[in-house]
């Protein structure tokens, strides 16, 4: 498991997610690729993820891990030595729990370690993140009939709800209207945060106790989220950063 630190007051999670931002996008510049959107729009709920909520019996998946930049760097960062690339490939000794990449497999996967985990009587969640274009997979909606069936109050699933896929809109490509009442209607206890930004309302809402039932947070985020010129933009997805884009993420992000 990372170094977990526990201690980190809101203005130090505020600035360890600018930090985190500007260090991804080093990376992207570096290594010459570019998820951008998808990394910007969920690095608010991966610091309060590790600096906040996971404990060492925990296990975290990304399932979106097209967005994994963010996270091996924050794990390089606590020590570990996970190797920056897009699709993830499983190293527990790293901090890698599960191989995604491949969009839709993450919860699966957690729920069966869940599922083991109750069998086993082995304390700790599985807490996966995943993005809201994966909602749309018949192996989603599977997992969430065994989540329930089995009362896996130990699995907790963030959906990145930023409402673009790829290089196109949710509502354009396969609509997810009231995506909250879906997951009550599969009996999961479902909390919405309206600015997955927020550092306060992610601490208030993923610390919340257990209830009984597995849990799902939808966050309400921007694609791109903090260079207001590439936000809510599905080109974003995986566009490489051009001169013009380069001097624009430098300023907005505060790199010199």
């Amino acid at each position: 498991m990372p170094i977990l630190r526990h201690n980190m007051n809101h203005a130090d999670l505020v600035t360890y997610a600018a930090h985190l931002r500007r260090e991804t996008f080093r990376a992207f510049l570096e290594h010459g690729e570019a998820h951008l959107g998808g990394s910007f729009s969920m690095i608010e709920a991966l610091i309060v993820l590790y600096e906040v909520v996971l404990r060492p019996s925990d296990k975290f998946i990304l399932s979106k891990a097209h967005a994994s930049f963010p996270l091996c760097l924050l794990l390089q960062e606590k020590g570990l030595a996970p190797e920056l690339k897009t699709h993830l490939e499983i190293d527990p000794e790293n901090g890698i729990h599960a191989t995604t990449g491949s969009l839709g497999h993450g919860l699966p996967i957690a729920t069966g370690m869940a599922l083991a985990r109750k069998l086993k009587d082995i304390k700790g969640r599985v807490i996966v993140m995943m993005s809201d274009g994966e909602c749309q997979e018949g192996t989603t909606w599977e997992s969430l009939l065994v989540g329930a069936h089995h009362k896996l109050d130990n699995l907790l699933v963030l959906v990145d709800y930023n409402k673009i896929q790829a290089l196109s809109r949710l509502s354009d490509a396969l609509s997810l209207d009231d995506l909250a009442e879906k997951f009550r209607a599969f009996n999961w206890d479902c909390a919405e945060i309206m600015d997955g930004h927020d550092i306060g309302e992610l601490v208030t809402v993923l610390t919340q106790p257990l209830s009984g039932k597995p849990r799902v947070v939808l966050m309400h985020t921007i694609k791109g989220k903090g260079v207001p010129e590439f936000e809510d933009d599905p080109v974003w997805h995986a566009r490489r950063i051009k001169e013009e884009d380069l001097e624009i993420g430098r300023k907005r992000l505060g790199i010199e």
